[in-house]
């Protein structure tokens, strides 16, 4: 019978338990997707097909349309601040040629971001979480939960931004300095915090009636700034020079009150072509930068994401992201550049870098960009706080970090996530307390470019992947756009603000690495493109990799562990795995049975168990599961088609068959591998099996004859690790054929390969301290009673200069009393055999392992019993052991 670690295996098919349950879940699901109240099928990919009524009831919590939903939010988040408070800043410093220049760098890195946006919203479902839920279902939830929290803590620091310039653009207006009335509020740090605070607080109660209520608010508030916008424009032609007042609160110009407006003029546009970069009044006169600039820039069109954030809410995700942005985008991009040039022919410089408001001194009504400028900034900082509420929601859904984001999944009401929008309020008061508008934009602007570096990755690693189901409705997309955006973002971010950009990488990181040690949404089968890029990767060096081009000097053993009883084999696949040496590792296991008389292939319902016992074990092995009429048949359908191209088992390692009692590594408490996880009606304890003695022989010639080395194993239910280390000193190499011994055993390809064995597992860390032993049955030196031949004399040396030579530290252990033994060789057979099992168990009292020379199993079936018998007489009680054949030369001396 075979034994608990034995290497072959015996399932009968005649249990159809497990298939029928197989064979229902087809039936159902059959059933299921022609039956009429068909709703939803699961899919592996986390996602769902959906039938009938399933979507009608989607359909209805998806009320906005592309205008609404994405067009609007998108336009707003992109002007926000900028459009009517920061552009003197813009182009007053940088000049008129760099501020095209950074509208350009910084929309050919929306454009191209936008592009990979686009692909993957038409690629598939897009659920609530925005960028969040595309880069998350591309790159896996490590990587997509890390992303995920830092584009929530953009749009919280956008949010803040946005609030700030309302506040400042009402205190300007409506302060002591004020444009339209002086001193109806009064102004101060303390001040503005309390004025932000209020425009949070009704960003909050939007947010908390809900999204349509915010989609009618965004449409509302675009008409009233586009008409701002037309007067604006209107009054660059209209209006003729005249003299501006400067801001009160601006103690940088001395007692210079007025600055010029000089109306259309070609000389106006040369003085303000170039970079004069001056001081910024709003930062205690720090001086201002090309990073500066660009960070205030850039922080105010980085709303693309706007529409995307409100995907669980659109009616069509996939065609209202594209739509919507796209034409957002061109958009804005259209009224920046008009007003970047209107203002450099226009506007003194003096104006520009004195005056951030010095649109309301020149407008025809001064309280039109007034209401600009407040209107565009609270619905841009609306727009980005239930943005991030979304996003939010979408982290505590997927139970990113666990159970510490519950309380925002059961904060929901009526499908509105009143607990996201409460905590996103909450953080935007604590981005307020920095107060400076143009530190919260460098700040703002490198969390949102990490968002687009990490989109522009997603893209750019599932086009190189070359996964067939990559095809988006989008066909302006390549990888040469998102990797343009990638490398823009990425140098743009570093432009801005390198403290920034290092620290929000290194937090990126450390998220990383946190969500992947202990986030609960690492289980989830969203699929990563990690996977899609190892498969992409490893199938072009599998093609390189020549079997052809084999040389011994690289020779590594290539295992196939034939299982039969997983629960009582659980030590040999441990050492196994140790034993490999980094080479390739396979598990093997054979289903007896005819698949031909049955509804599915039974390997497929046992496939994940056995994976899940890998990963339990924590062994670096591929399971390779087979269906076949015998034990022997499987065992060469495994030898032939396990591993791929020149990655094929070298080496086939078979338990010994024997009557041992198995024992349950997996229940046993005081086992090492215990686990509750597989019970035995996945893996069942053999304690007996059909496979005869002749079948076991001819297994073990089959191995030889398809030219792998053999090594079966024995008593490895005594293998502890940890008992070991504090009992056990040695492995033994026998480099002797016990059952035919010659002089010459010692240096054949068997005993060599023995020895390249126990070398190898002598280098694992936890076998390094024990001695490797090289038992030479050899008195000579000890006897004076032997003959004293040359041969003799010289075999001890002979193995030492061969160990030398193959650079094997090893101990050279001459065995005393073989002498004895070897002369019972001729009385009988079975007291010879005996005499050599005592003569090993001897030395053996601190061996925690033992190699043991195998010969060549007989081809006559009368012999295979005998055979068989002679194997159990020589290892009987010794420790672990290996019986070994080899079959090709695995060592070298050469360089």
């Amino acid at each position: 019978m075979l034994a608990p670690d034995v290497g072959s295996t015996n399932n009968d098919l005649n249990d159809k338990s497990p298939l029928v349950s197989q064979r229902s879940k087809i039936m159902g699901h059959l059933s299921g997707l022609f039956g009429r109240n068909t709703t939803t099928t699961n899919t592996n990919d986390g996602g769902y097909i959906e039938f009938g009524s399933m979507s009608e009831q989607r359909t209805e919590t998806r009320t906005l349309g592309t205008f609404a939903g994405v067009f609007s939010p998108v336009s707003l988040s992109m002007f926000s601040a900028l459009i009517f408070l920061r552009m003197g800043y813009i182009v007053g410093n940088a000049g008129l040629l760099v501020t095209l220049l950074q509208f350009v760098i910084a929309y050919a890195i929306l454009v191209f971001t936008v592009s990979s946006v686009c692909a993957i919203s038409t690629n598939g479902a897009v659920e609530g979480g925005g960028a969040y839920f595309m880069i998350s279902r591309t790159l896996g939830p490590e990587f997509g939960g890390s992303i995920g929290t830092l584009f929530f803590l953009a749009n919280i620091a956008s949010s803040a931004l946005c609030i700030s310039g309302c506040v400042e653009g009402l205190v300007e207006n409506i302060g002591p300095s004020g444009y339209l009335i002086k001193g109806v509020i009064p102004d101060g740090r303390w001040w503005q915090f309390l004025y932000c605070s209020g425009v949070n607080t009704l960003n909050l109660v939007v947010c908390l009636i809900g999204a349509s209520m915010f989609a009618k608010t965004s449409v509302f508030i675009l008409t009233i700034v586009c008409a701002c916008l037309g007067i604006t424009f209107f009054s660059f032609f209209y209006q003729g020079p005249l003299e501006v007042a400067i801001p009160d609160a601006n103690d940088l110009v001395g007692n210079i009150t007025t600055a010029q407006y000089t109306g259309l003029s070609g000389l106006t546009m040369n003085d303000n072509l170039y970079p004069s970069y001056g001081k910024d009044y709003t930062s205690h006169g720090e001086m201002v930068s090309f990073a500066s600039v660009f960070g205030v820039l850039f922080s105010g069109v980085t709303g693309i994401m706007a529409g995307a954030n409100m995907s669980g809410e659109l009616k069509t995700p996939g065609k209202s992201i594209l739509h919507g942005t796209l034409s957002a985008v061109a958009y804005t991009l259209v009224i920046y550049i008009a007003i970047s040039l209107l203002t450099a022919a226009t506007c003194s410089r003096f104006l520009l870098q004195n005056d951030y408001l010095y649109l309301a001194g020149i407008n025809v009504l001064t309280g039109n960009v007034a209401l600009g400028l407040i209107t565009a900034t609270w619905s841009a900082a609306l727009s980005n706080v239930i943005g991030g509420s979304r996003v939010l929601e979408a982290l505590a859904k997927d139970r990113v970090f666990g159970s510490l984001l519950d309380f925002v999944t059961k904060g929901t009401w009526r499908g509105n996530p009143v607990a996201a929008v409460i905590c996103s309020w909450l953080l935007v008061e604590f981005v307020l307390l920095i107060g400076s508008l143009n530190l919260i934009a460098q700040l703002n602007s490198v969390l949102f470019l990490l968002s687009y570096l990490a989109t522009n990755m997603a893209c750019l690693g599932l086009e190189l992947a070359s996964a067939p189901n990559f095809r988006p409705s989008f066909k302006y997309f390549t990888w040469h756009t998102a990797f343009i955006g990638l490398m823009g973002t990425l140098i743009m971010m570093f432009v801005i603000s390198p403290i920034y950009a290092s620290c929000s990488i290194l937090l990126c990181l450390i998220l990383i690495m946190f969500l992947h040690l202990f986030s609960p949404s690492k289980e989830t089968h969203w699929g990563s493109i990690s996977q899609a890029l190892i498969f992409h990767q490893v199938r072009k060096y599998l093609l390189l990799l020549d079997s052809r081009k084999d040389h011994v000097k690289f020779w590594r053993p290539q295992m196939l562990l034939l299982v039969n009883s997983p629960r009582s084999a659980c030590p040999l696949i441990d050492f196994i795995n140790d034993l490999k040496k980094s080479g390739l590792y396979v598990l093997g296991h054979v289903i007896t049975g005819d698949a031909n008389n049955e509804v599915a292939d039974p390997s497929l319902e046992l496939l994940p168990h056995w994976l899940n016992l890998v990963d339990h074990l924590k062994v670096k092995a591929f399971v390779e599961l087979t269906v076949a009429k015998t034990v022997q048949d499987g065992l060469q359908h495994l030898m032939r088609l396990s591993g791929m191209g020149a990655m094929k088992p070298n080496t086939v390692v078979l338990g010994f068959l024997d009557k041992q009692v198995p024992q349950d590594f997996l229940l046993s408490v005081e086992s090492s591998y215990q686990s509750n996880s597989f019970t035995e009606d996945i893996f069942p304890l053999k304690d007996f099996s059909n496979l005869g003695a002749v079948e076991y022989v001819h297994m073990m010639s089959d191995v030889l004859r398809f030219n792998k080395n053999l090594c079966v194993c024995r008593n490895f239910y005594k293998l502890n690790k940890d008992h070991n280390k504090k009992e056990k000193k040695f492995i033994d190499v026998w480099p002797i054929n016990f059952l035919h011994p010659t002089e010459g055993d010692a240096f054949d390809t068997t005993s060599l390969f023995m020895m390249q064995l126990a070398c190898i597992i002598n280098m694992v860390q936890q076998w390094r301290k024990f001695t490797l032993r090289i038992c030479v049955c050899d008195e000579t030196k000890h006897s004076p009673l032997l003959v004293n031949t040359p041969a003799q004399q010289n075999h001890v040396d002979k193995i030492k200069e061969l160990l030398k030579e193959l650079r094997i530290s090893a101990e050279i252990y001459p065995v005393i009393g073989w002498k004895d033994v070897f002369e019972s060789q001729n009385q009988e057979p079975e007291e010879y055999l005996s005499r050599c099992n005592e003569l090993i168990s001897e030395q053996s009292a601190f061996t925690s392992l033992s190699f043991i020379y195998l010969s060549n199993p007989p081809l006559e079936e009368s012999a295979a019993s005998d055979f068989l018998d002679d194997l159990g007489t020589i290892t009987n009680d010794l420790p672990p052991t290996i019986l070994v054949h080899g079959v090709s030369t695995v060592i070298s001396n050469t360089l």
